[in-house]
């Protein structure tokens, strides 16, 4: 692979190396939000982005802060944890990059289908949502203010603060499951 000349790609186009590829995650984002033809899905590169770095960053954090705590205890159970956050965190993070690594490489392809990134860029919206109501299912009861008026959504959001917490991890999972099917079915 060089980046000396151009080349015929799958689809008839004729591009230069440097164009035809993206190197890597960072790289994904900025081709697919120039390759795309989607007003929807370049939106959700720039919220994707976002919201991938924040909940990057959040990890980051908590692990820090975990093995500032644990700094000098035994292995075991403290292991076990730390190693527990990075698996988490790749649970979390995953299912938010993936529809702009699957449209980055259905791009690099020669495959345009708008189409496929319109439906992707919306279940990855539906994706971060699900985040959202995880954090509202399983927010602990002194973070959660009985005074507060949420106007129209107020029964809703009561709804969510009575559901036990553990139920907030069906929406994410159910939401990456979309992810994945919406891929399949657009194939």
């Amino acid at each position: 692979m060089s980046d000396a000349g151009p080349e015929e790609t799958p689809a008839g186009n004729t591009q230069t190396g440097s164009e035809r590829t993206y190197r890597g995650l960072p790289g994904a984002f900025p081709y697919a939000f120039r390759r795309s033809g989607s007003r929807l899905f370049r939106s959700y590169v720039l919220v994707g982005g976002l919201a991938a770095l924040a909940l990057s960053a959040a990890f980051v954090l908590a692990l820090i802060y975990l093995v500032g705590g644990t700094f000098g205890a035994r292995a075991g159970v403290f292991t076990f944890s730390r190693s527990f956050y990075v698996v988490v965190a790749l649970f979390v993070i995953a299912p938010v990059v993936a529809p702009v690594l699957l449209v980055a490489r259905r791009h690099r392809t020669g495959r345009d289908d708008t189409g496929y990134d319109r439906a992707l860029a919306a279940s990855g919206y539906l994706f971060l949502l699900s985040i959202y109501l995880m954090l509202v299912v399983s927010a602990p009861a002194e973070f959660r203010d009985p005074a507060a008026q949420y106007g129209a959504l107020e029964p809703a959001i009561r709804a969510l603060y009575d559901l036990p917490p553990l139920s907030g991890l069906a929406a994410p999972v159910s939401a990456a499951v979309v992810v994945y099917l919406v891929h399949r079915w657009q194939r």
